[in-house]
């Protein structure tokens, strides 16, 4: 609908060609069971194989659950040689990819390719509704421009033992913009080929058609009140107009960033003229977890508080961490942190990007013996809160520790341990951090709104929440 505006390239006729092929398959929501809200939160309480065995606890409030499809719709590393993929809102580093409609913000990427050198990568962008499911919509209705482009910024690596092709983007661009508010996948392929996926990573552009006031507290139930935060917020729309609130309007509450423990589908608990109002006791609720532990890597020539040895040859860095502990049983004790983020950062160079080497950190959980009904995983956006091999630990019965070995670039590194059991999607932290409702959490409200007849949902309003503030 657009092309014509632009020169147009030969991978245009192409992609136009299979429009239809291009849009994704690998689309799976398989929706809905009955579970408590407890179980929201979740926990291991299942026999440990010498371990300890917890009371199980479950509310009999119901939830639902969505079990999703993530092989596509969701941050992903799909090549062995990505590294270090930041996305970010454009002057504002530690900031979420989220832009804001009809304004000249644009957000930016990189990323490290670790085989060092030259490759054809290109990009496209996916439509989804509030869930992560590709809208129906077709690409020339939310794209102006070409369906797909190259990324042509990159540089090599300077003076590191580890070397890699550093790429870089901003978007939206001359050739490629978005038109419509809501959800996007930013998906990343070599060659051409939108099937040989490099990675994938979400974004989001949104209108501030609402007027969302709220807060992240400690919960005000009392079997919850040290252990998790609740959200409570309202929608005020004087200037823009909601047939239906309780069927065209989708909530989606995260914290820190997460999307596997996110909650959905609320409908307003009342309704008062233009206002909707969401105060649920037991439905907004979090596990509020711990703050986050961290290590700093900004130098691989002197050690931090938290790096035990640093051992270096020709070819590559090993950072051996200090052994981590359960803070289950711990009291809460207040901290600095930046939730689950990372920074990166080379105080021995000049150039962050492209003299900051790459480490293999050793992270060590001293256990006495395994867990026997799911697995230990280092979370935060270190591993794109994701839960797969890459980020498991294994447990070693000689040292009797779980441990791992990541590959991480210089910089400073906040992460928490998580328990996942084997049949959930969800993780909880409570079993190794515990939870405590004095943590400082963020929290993000996302509201979309599908108008009557639309075949997508729009993001009218976001309200960024956190659970430090006064009540």
């Amino acid at each position: 609908m657009f092309s014509y505006l632009f020169p147009l390239k030969p991978a245009f006729y192409r992609l136009n060609a299979r429009l239809e092929a291009s849009l994704p398959l690998f689309v799976l929501t398989l929706l809905v069971i009955g579970t408590s809200a407890e179980s929201r939160s979740f926990s291991p309480e299942k026999n440990l194989s010498g371990t300890e065995a917890i009371e199980s606890k479950r509310s009999p409030e119901k939830e639902t659950k969505v079990i999703k499809d993530f092989f596509l719709f969701g941050d992903f590393i799909h090549k062995n040689n990505i590294q270090t993929v930041l996305f970010n809102k454009k002057g504002f580093e530690m900031a979420p990819p989220l832009i804001r409609m009809g304004t000249n913000e644009k957000l930016v990427l990189r990323f490290d390719d670790l085989d060092a050198d030259y490759k054809n990568y290109y990009y496209t962008i996916i439509h989804c509704d509030a869930h992560w499911q590709p809208s129906p919509l077709q690409q020339y209705e939310y794209i102006e421009g070409f369906y797909e482009d190259q990324i042509r910024d990159y540089s090599r690596s300077i003076n590191t033992r580890v070397p890699y092709t550093h790429y870089y983007l901003e978007f939206p661009n001359h050739d490629l913009r978005p038109t419509k508010s809501g959800n996007y996948i930013l998906k990343v392929f070599l060659d051409g080929d939108r099937e040989n996926i490099a990675f994938t990573r979400r974004f989001m552009i949104f209108e501030q058609q609402l007027q969302v006031e709220g807060q992240a507290r400690q919960a005000d139930l009392v079997r919850y009140r040290d252990t998790k935060h609740q959200v409570t917020f309202s929608i005020n729309s004087p200037n823009y107009r909601i047939d239906n609130p309780f069927q065209d309007i989708r909530i989606v509450i995260t914290q820190n960033g997460r999307w596997d423990n996110a909650i959905k589908d609320l409908s307003p608990r009342s309704v008062r003229g233009n206002q909707l109002i969401y105060d649920y006791d037991v439905e907004t609720l979090f596990e509020a977890g711990n703050e986050f532990r961290d290590f700093d890597i900004r130098s691989l020539r002197h050690l931090s508080a938290r790096v035990a040895d640093i051992s270096t040859s020709s070819r590559h860095n090993d950072v051996f961490l200090l052994p981590d502990q359960r803070r289950k049983y711990r009291r809460y004790t207040s901290r600095e942190d930046i939730n689950g983020k990372f920074q990166i950062k080379n105080y021995d160079a000049a150039d962050d990007m492209l003299e900051g080497d790459y480490a293999h950190v050793h992270f060590r959980l001293p256990m006495e013996t395994p867990l026997a009904s799911g697995g230990i995983y280092i979370m935060g956006e270190l591993t794109d809160w994701q839960f797969s091999e890459r980020n498991q630990m294994t447990y070693n019965y000689n040292e009797k520790e779980y441990e791992i070995e990541l590959l991480l670039k210089q910089g400073y590194y906040n992460y928490l341990y998580a328990f996942k059991e084997d049949s959930e999607s969800e993780a909880s932290l409570d079993f190794i951090e515990g939870s405590h409702s004095e943590t400082e959490n963020d929290y993000t409200v996302f509201i979309y709104h599908r108008q009557p007849g639309a075949l997508h949902d729009r993001l009218i309003g976001i309200k960024h929440l956190n659970s430090s503030l006064p009540r």
